[in-house]
């Protein structure tokens, strides 16, 4: 019982490290802001800003999960917004009823996304381009895209109809963030549960393996990249329905938080490990030091030390982690090894 016990810890160890640290950052925060960090209002805005980045965050997980890093994610989910927010002012489709304009945008806005992802997926799996290459030219081409279509300027002028999307609640809770938190445990019980999971796993960790395994590599990458793309269009509708305006560089911040919340998440950059739990937690995380640095009116400067700071103590836990399972694990095999006379 106590092999299987530490086998359990080892094998989830990041997950708990980052647990364990959420936790009592948000102690440490009740004590220092008290009513101001978990007022309802607070914890109801850190609610509504979660969704948008998570998704971005989810998607990055994906990239991660097979090795690569999917730097087009942030340019696809603006470019599908800016896609969904021409229809929805009626500079595409003129003459659409408001309901009409709104399912024609979403459609559109997805469609857009799944077709990047799935370009990302073809130039990958077809072309055998690293990913990191072929997502940073397909950054490029996207955002010139949305350049193109806007002339730099904002879209604004939504219909109300679709911005309140962005403000509903269901039961007081914003129904942006339950819609994150379904996704998210669809999303872990597919890796964890199901076929296709354990597919990315094996992709991500071994790809030599995963073919021998009957796995169609370029399909897999090509799978991937559209879930990504999927991942990345809701991003963007939520995000053009929350700032009622469409525009080139929304969420461009986003990029580099959702490596560095993939990375305190336990997402290993080689591939091949991780969990959607582990992000989840890492964007609370993320958003309740954000929350703290707003009560505190830190500058852009001092947050990107403390961003910093945060990923070179959980990855030094990590390290400390890591040594300790190699000692245990060799113990372990050591005494179930018999030894020579």
């Amino acid at each position: 019982m106590k092999e299987k016990i530490m086998t359990l810890i080892q094998r989830e160890r990041n997950l708990y490290i980052l647990i364990s640290v959420t936790i009592l950052t948000a102690i440490l925060f009740a004590f220092i802001f008290g009513n101001s960090m978990y007022s309802a209002r607070n914890l109801q805005s850190m609610a509504y800003q979660i969704p948008e980045f998570g998704f971005i965050a989810l998607a990055m997980m994906l990239s991660f999960m097979i090795g690569g890093i999917d730097l087009s994610v942030v340019a696809n989910a603006n470019t599908a917004g800016i896609f969904a927010a021409l229809i929805l002012t009626g500079v595409w489709l003129p003459g659409l009823n408001e309901s009409n304009a709104i399912i024609a945008a979403v459609l559109v806005a997805m469609g857009a996304s799944i077709l990047f992802g799935f370009f990302n997926g073809w130039m990958v799996a077809k072309l055998s381009a690293p990913p990191l290459i072929a997502t940073l030219g397909t950054m490029i081409l996207y955002s010139g895209i949305g350049m193109a279509l806007t002339g730099g300027k904002g879209v604004t002028g939504l219909p109300s109809s679709f911005t309140s999307f962005g403000t509903a609640e269901l039961w007081g809770v914003p129904l942006i963030f339950v819609i994150f938190v379904l996704v998210a445990v669809i999303l872990s019980v597919i890796l964890n549960r199901m076929t296709f999971g354990r597919k990315i796993y094996l992709y991500g960790g071994n790809r030599i393996a995963a073919r021998f395994s009957a796995i169609n590599n370029e399909r897999m990458a090509i799978a991937i990249f559209v879930v990504i793309g999927i991942l990345a269009g809701i991003a963007g509708l939520i995000i053009i329905s929350r700032v009622n305006s469409a525009k080139v560089g929304y969420g461009d911040a986003y990029l580099l938080q959702s490596l560095l919340v993939c990375v305190i998440g336990g997402i290993h950059p080689d591939g091949g490990r991780g969990r959607a739990a582990g992000v989840v937690c890492a964007v609370i995380l993320m958003q309740m030091l954000s929350s703290a640095f707003t009560i505190l009116q830190f500058s852009p400067y001092a947050r990107k030390l403390i961003w910093g700071f945060m990923l070179i103590f959980v990855m030094g836990l990590n390290y400390l982690s890591e040594r300790r399972a190699q000692k245990i694990r060799v113990d372990l095999l050591r005494k179930r090894t018999p030894q020579a006379d």
